[in-house]
């Protein structure tokens, strides 16, 4: 097989809302078309198309079902899509299956078994531990049991950081088939970014926009962040500006009502993806107020090649991406006091600010941060593979 062969990649994922589940699937297979490989999708048939929208079937039944029932119909959904891989797998022939891990789902390795197709699976949560802590698990002894086999099985597993890698290897993945690709950007889609017309739309201009993109918890403390805007005195032209949507959101925008900086606080829910680099190009500080420990988040790729200067926890997996003082500010999440004395400090230091926003946009190119990167090192593993296959 010649490096310049392309391949037939049967790409199996059970996202059924538009997130940022959504973004990656989309910019990932985006990344290998461009590349010429020809995509095989097995998923949900139902999908919406807005941004921020979830499946109004499946949402209906998480509001009425027991868990242990939703649990089940995900179980014999995992049956069910095992035959339509089988399927497609008769019917094209693929060099490889690519699957976005998910619980209760075994379709991936029955297809390995019956057929030897090579089985590349992409890990961005622990998933039987994060549905156990965050939304309850009744069927923990399956879902445990089908996520090894997978991990045990899968010939390749990407997992998005180290720790996630770590935790991974853990529950019965090889250490030798694990490599970690971190989330990633599209450069090409910033090359043009220009925040004039959205901060004149919104009586920005200048002012010191602090931002942040993405689905808003209410672990995220966008509330400690509003009310930053009140007592930082030095600078009363500190504004604010949410990207995303949110159960947090009403909270935050009640809070900037109450405390009369409603007209600091720029709220725009959810824009299309051609929409976000203006947007981060009107901010001049972004935020990732917290994090889940194994993630990679994408808003903070958005951030770096936007050339924002990035405020984050001091943690493990973010330390991965971000060096303190360097590439971004990092803060003790333990201790937020530490996160309002880093807006502080760049709200009041321009040069700060750019270089490092330069730095980030450089760590982009230095460490390959795109999709267009992961989609080359996959394809490179999967064509090796297959020359192995052929001897």
């Amino acid at each position: 097989m010649t490096e310049s062969k392309k391949l037939k990649i049967l790409y199996h994922h059970r996202v059924a809302a538009q997130d940022g589940q959504s973004v990656h699937i989309r910019e990932l297979v985006a990344a290998f078309k461009r590349q010429g490989h020809e995509i095989i999708f097995v998923g949900p048939s139902i999908r919406p198309t807005d941004l921020g929208e979830e499946n109004r079937l499946l949402g209906f039944a998480r509001r009425i079902l027991p868990l242990f029932v939703l649990e089940l119909l995900e179980l014999l959904y995992g049956v069910r899509v095992y035959f339509k891989l089988l399927a497609a797998y008769k019917r094209h022939k693929p060099d490889f299956l690519y699957e976005r891990y998910n619980l209760f789902l075994p379709a991936g390795t029955w297809l390995k078994k019956k057929t030897g197709i090579p089985y590349f699976v992409e890990v961005n949560a622990p998933l039987s531990n994060e549905r156990a802590t965050y939304s309850g698990l009744r069927l923990q002894r399956i879902a445990r049991y089908y996520e090894r086999m997978t991990f045990q099985n899968a010939d390749k597993l990407f997992p998005v950081s180290g720790v996630l890698a770590d935790i991974i290897c853990s529950m019965g993945a090889p250490r030798q088939n694990i490599i970690v690709l971190h989330n990633g950007i599209t450069p090409a889609e910033y090359s043009t970014a220009d925040g004039s017309a959205v901060r004149a739309e919104l009586g920005l201009e200048g002012k010191i926009v602090l931002g942040f993109i993405g689905f808003i918890r209410e672990w995220h403390r966008l509330d400690r962040i509003v009310r930053i805007l009140t007592h930082h005195s030095t600078n009363p032209d500190l504004h604010l500006l949410v990207v995303g949507e949110g159960p947090a959101i009403s909270d935050c925008l009640e809070l900037a009502e109450g405390l009369d900086i409603q007209h600091r606080v720029h709220y725009v829910g959810f824009k299309d993806r051609a929409a976000i680099p203006d947007h981060l190009a009107a901010m001049d500080i972004a935020l990732q107020p917290a994090v889940t420990d194994y993630a990679s988040p994408l808003k903070i790729f958005e951030y770096l090649i936007a050339g924002l200067a990035t405020i984050a926890p001091d943690q493990p997996n973010i330390r991965e991406i971000l060096t303190h003082k360097e590439t971004g500010l990092l803060f003790n999440p333990e201790n937020f006091e530490e996160a309002e004395r880093a807006i502080v400090e760049l709200s009041q230091n321009q040069a700060l600010r750019d270089r490092i926003g330069k730095a980030g946009q450089t760590l982009i190119e230095t460490r390959k941060y795109t999709w267009d990167n992961n989609a080359i090192e996959i394809a490179s593993l999967a064509k090796t593979m297959s020359d192995q296959r052929r001897v």
